[in-house]
């Protein structure tokens, strides 16, 4: 890879680093889909940024129970997240275009594995029930959702 110009860092704990990725996956997707808003849009209203949050602490009891430890802190995560600006999530655009969400991949696994754990999200529970009444109306719609002014 570094012959080709790629810097590849080898990680000594990919399991954190899954998780990290996972943990802005499983609440600023879900939230960007149901609302329409891009990163930067989740980030900068606190109302958003403050469910972000929350989901992200949630997540983070249940990976503690499974002896995941974070590299980084909450806020440099949404913070990163919010540097990278106006971005629809890759769940918002599959609401865009009709397609299947990742869903259960993204959040209702950390549901389960908060289940299995012991550790309370009902935040998360929360946001995944709204997604997955989403998916079930994209479905029924044939992934053709439209708003429409009045």
């Amino acid at each position: 890879m570094m012959k080709a110009g790629f810097k590849s860092p080898v990680s000594r704990d990919i399991r954190g680093e899954i998780w990290v990725k996972l943990w802005g996956n499983l609440s600023f997707n879900p939230i960007s889909a149901l609302t329409h808003a891009t990163l930067m849009d989740i980030c900068r209203f606190p109302a958003s940024r403050e469910l972000a949050a929350t989901m992200m602490r949630e997540a983070q009891a249940v990976a503690e129970k499974l002896g995941v430890e974070f590299k980084i802190s909450l806020d440099k995560r949404i913070a990163g997240a919010e540097a990278v600006g106006a971005h629809k999530t890759s769940m918002l655009q599959d609401v865009e275009h009709g397609r299947p969400l990742e869903l259960e991949a993204l959040v209702g696994s950390v549901v389960e594995l908060g289940r299995i754990t012991g550790t309370p999200t009902p935040t998360i529970a929360a946001i995944h029930a709204a997604a997955q009444l989403l998916a079930k109306t994209l479905g029924e719609q044939r992934g053709r959702l439209a708003i429409q002014s009045v």
